[in-house]
Parts: C-alpha cells; sequence; structure tokens
C-alpha cells in the first residue's frame, strides 16, 4: 500500500528526513517512536503532502502510484487521513457540515455524485454510535471550545466517516487521560480492517497497549535506526531512547 524508499525531505533549507525506508501492507499497523526532534511528524506531513516540505531524494508510493507532486487534497481524495497533533478550531462550521464537505469533495474528485441526504444522516448516526458521540457535539463548532479529548474524538469520527485506506495518527494520546485515551483507541481499533492501514506516531508505549502494533519503527536523526515487534516499545520503555542513540 505506501513504499517509502530513501526518503529525504526538509523545510526551509534544512533536511529533516535522511533516509527513511518504509512499507506498510493493508491490514497493518505501524508504530513511529522516537524523541523529540527525531522527525516523526515531519514523516507525517510529508506523507500527507503538507506543502511547507520538499522532496530532495527518494520516492512515496501509494498504491503503486508516486505521489511525491500530488498536493494534500489528491493525496486525501485518494485514500490517505491525517489526524493533527493539534487539530484547528473553525468557528461556525458544524462537525456535521465539516464532514458533508469532506465526503462530497473526495466523491467529487473521484467523479462521484454527492452523498444522498439520507445516506450521510445514516452513515453519521452509525459512526457516532459507534464512538460513543453525542448528536449534540456532532452540532458544535468544529474544534471551537473542544477539550484534549474531544478534538482527537472528532478527529478519528473523520476517519470513520471518510474511511481511509491509510490512516497517520500524529501524537494522538498528546494531552489525553487514561479516560480519553482508552476512548480514542477503542475508536481506532473498531475501524482497522484487513483492507485499510495505521500509522501511529507516538512518544510513548502507553497509546501502544489499546492500538497494537505489527512492528514497532525508531526514528533517531531523521532516519528508522531498529524495527520490530511490539516488544520493541516496552524495551525502549525500560531502557529510553538514549539506548537506541548509543547504538545508532
Amino acid at each position: 500500500m505506501l513504499s517509502i524508499d530513501d526518503l529525504h525531505a526538509g523545510c526551509e533549507g534544512k533536511t529533516i528526513l535522511k533516509g527513511i525506508n518504509l512499507d506498510v501492507k493493508p491490514g497493518e499497523v505501524h508504530a513511529i517512536m522516537g524523541p523529540n526532534g527525531s522527525g516523526k511528524s515531519t514523516l507525517s506531513t510529508v506523507i500527507a503532502g503538507h506543502e511547507e516540505y520538499e522532496i530532495s531524494q527518494g520516492s512515496i508510493l501509494f498504491n503503486g502510484e508516486d505521489i511525491a507532486e500530488l498536493s494534500a487534497d489528491e493525496r486525501a481524495h485518494k485514500g490517505i487521513f491525517l489526524s493533527f497533533q493539534y487539530p484547528v478550531e473553525i468557528p461556525g462550521v458544524s462537525v456535521t457540515n465539516f464532514i458533508k464537505t469532506a465526503i462530497n469533495q473526495t466523491r467529487k474528485a473521484q467523479g462521484a455524485e454527492e452523498m444522498p441526504a439520507n445516506e450521510m444522516l445514516k452513515k453519521i448516526r452509525e459512526k457516532a454510535a459507534l464512538l460513543g458521540i453525542d448528536s449534540r457535539f456532532l452540532s458544535r463548532s468544529l474544534n471551537e471550545g473542544f477539550s484534549g479529548g474531544e478534538k482527537k474524538r472528532n478527529e478519528i469520527f473523520q476517519m470513520a466517516m471518510l474511511e481511509p485506506k491509510l490512516a497517520i495518527l500524529d501524537e494522538t494520546d498528546s494531552g489525553l487521560d487514561i479516560d480519553a485515551l482508552r476512548i480514542v483507541a477503542n475508536g481506532v481499533n473498531k475501524l482497522k480492517g484487513k483492507d485499510n492501514a495505521i500509522i501511529v506516531i507516538t512518544h510513548y508505549q502507553r497509546l501502544l497497549e489499546y492500538i497494537v502494533p505489527d512492528f514497532v519503527h525508531v526514528l533517531h536523526e531523521g532516519k528508522i535506526v531498529k524495527s520490530g515487534s511490539k516488544d520493541l516499545a516496552l524495551e525502549l520503555e525500560e531502557k529510553g531512547y538514549d539506548w537506541i542513540k548509543q547504538g545508532a
């Protein structure tokens, strides 16, 4: 599904990613871990197509297609979803209307008609029920006045509605208490399937107690320096990132 080969990328003349190689297949969950400044969030935004970042070397293939020159919107329409670490507030635009617009823009890009209103409403109700979201939440302005947990749950609701092929969760656990973490992780687990894939970017092992990865990759100074099973996350928890740095 996703194949990254010798990826070098950065912004403002600074190279941050220095030769990333990563293969993600349908049905897999990959965790990207590493200390601050290692390039985790840069990797997520480069995959998603953030315009501030430039690729200087290497390739990103998504379902066999080179997407390096595609815009963020074009990548989203092809099925790449990025859950932001710090979701933006959009006053005056309800959660429901934002979702409707996003879904119909994707359908338009794919040459399909807008989703019928009754079908949209049914889907919204089904996904909201799946994630335990109150209907009153859906009428609020997007992320305005939301708690950290509400913002993250809203991101997972968007993921549920858009049904992406590849979901990238950038530090979804950031700022969450244990109850909010369980709710968000439970939503992610309900959306996992054999035809989609998930990349989880996190500092800590605690999220991986709830979203169990098939593979764990450790990023250090813009490179993946170690890969392994979920046990690698436990080893990092025990030994810390200095252990990785010393062996890098």
